[in-house]
């Protein structure tokens, strides 16, 4: 899937500019002229980033890049400014910004970060569906598969697994073996290694939460 770059600037003058920029290099872009424009525009998806002004009339920098950050697929942030600020470059990065410039910047140099920024999203992207994936077939699992898969993760035997749940051994095979299958598991190791990337959605008493999620992904 192509890029796309969101331009967020007040100064048509420097939208058209960067927005030219880009265009050399057979880059998409969207340009908006305030945050609430950029807030209003449906999100495609689209692998990408931000390049924002740091002052804008109606909504600083900052304050888009705090809301931009609860989003879903939230997008790497550069930001711009032509006013040399430390206290503001702090904050920003701070707040996850992986670059902060000075107009008049580089073409170079914004091209460069630009790339980067962009690399960074598709790996972003690859990692959440990745994680949407494992939590969708954990909440395919049967609430005794999620018990056993918990006692798994937390490092139990078939045996010891079988005494806190109260069931027999070769009733918990059988549960494992299906845990292994919907998983798409090959090995312990693997589903220790799934279960681990969404460990903080590893929670078996809260079966609501990971459908939210799963729906949410």
């Amino acid at each position: 899937m192509r890029a796309l770059i969101h331009v967020i600037d007040d100064d048509p003058d420097i939208r058209d500019s960067i927005g030219c920029l880009l265009s050399s290099i057979d880059l998409d872009f969207v340009c908006y002229a305030n945050a609430n424009a950029f807030l209003d525009a449906p999100n495609t998806g689209q692998p990408g980033c931000i390049l924002m002004d740091l002052r804008m009339p109606d909504m600083s920098g900052l304050e888009l890049q705090r809301l931009c950050a609860t989003r879903p697929q939230h997008k790497p942030v550069i930001f711009l400014t032509g006013h040399a600020d430390v206290d503001a470059s702090v904050c920003a990065m701070q707040q996850g910004a992986i670059e902060f410039l000075t107009k008049p910047v580089n073409d170079e140099l914004l091209l460069q970060k630009v790339r980067e920024a962009v690399a960074l999203n598709r790996e972003q992207q690859v990692e959440a569906n990745r994680h949407a994936s494992i939590i969708a077939r954990i909440v395919l699992l049967s609430p005794r598969e999620r018990d056993v898969l918990n006692g798994i993760f937390d490092g139990c035997s078939n045996k010891r697994i079988a005494q806190r749940l109260g069931i027999s051994p070769k009733t918990v095979e059988l549960h494992r073996a299906n845990v292994m299958r919907k998983m798409h598991a090959d090995s312990l190791a693997s589903l220790v290694r799934m279960c681990m990337e969404v460990r903080d959605a590893f929670d078996f008493d809260a079966g609501d939460r990971l459908d939210e999620q799963a729906k949410a992904s």
